[in-house]
């Protein structure tokens, strides 16, 4: 199916020239008028390119708001050399269509099982303790600098920026630290 052109006539070329400057107005002055205009001309013009490509009415009115958002904040994106106004008007439409359709048909999270849960294997159970028994020797071993930046880092919750303002220690050396004590850790679980 070959795309539909426009035969390029003064009167055309005229209101093109018009959207570029209604856009500029908008990303220069924030000019209201002129996105009343722009707004009135495409609005309705969206709106029916999205039913007509298969979206419902509530999503299609949701969307074209959206677009017509999107052009308001981010007229200072668009460029008269890449698209007319109507092109780049109608690309935001489509892509925002996509996203909001996907966002719609996203998985429900799986049902919660309720009941009594399985009883863990006694294997695992077993393993499960032997390792945190190493985990816990192998802290025990850490200098007190990285075992101390550990603990906070992964059982206080802190972030590395946190901990620089706690402990007053550049970021530099809290990364080192908590680094090289992982090295520690990965090796003496080994």
């Amino acid at each position: 199916m070959k795309a539909r052109q426009r035969q390029v006539t003064p009167k055309n070329a005229a209101t093109r020239l018009l959207w570029v400057e209604h856009v500029a107005r908008i990303r220069d002055h924030k000019d209201t008028q002129a996105f009343a205009e722009l707004f009135g001309h495409f609005a309705p013009r969206v709106k029916g390119f999205l039913i007509n490509s298969g979206a419902d009415a509530s999503l299609a009115e949701e969307c074209t708001q959206d677009v017509m958002a999107t052009l308001w904040n981010k007229a200072h994106q668009f460029d008269a050399s890449r698209a007319s106004v109507a092109t780049w008007i109608f690309t935001i439409a489509r892509n925002r269509k996509i996203d909001l359709l996907r966002r719609q048909r996203r998985p429900e999270p799986e049902d919660l099982t309720w009941g009594p849960e399985e009883e863990p294997d006694q294997a695992d159970v077993l393993t499960l303790q032997q390792e945190t028994e190493l985990l816990g020797a192998a802290l025990a071993d850490l200098p007190h600098a990285q075992r101390e930046l550990i603990e906070k880092a992964y059982f206080g919750d802190l972030t590395h920026s946190e901990i620089a303002a706690e402990t007053g220690l550049p970021l530099g050396t809290i990364k080192s630290r908590i680094r090289l004590a992982l090295d520690r850790l990965r090796h003496a679980m080994k």
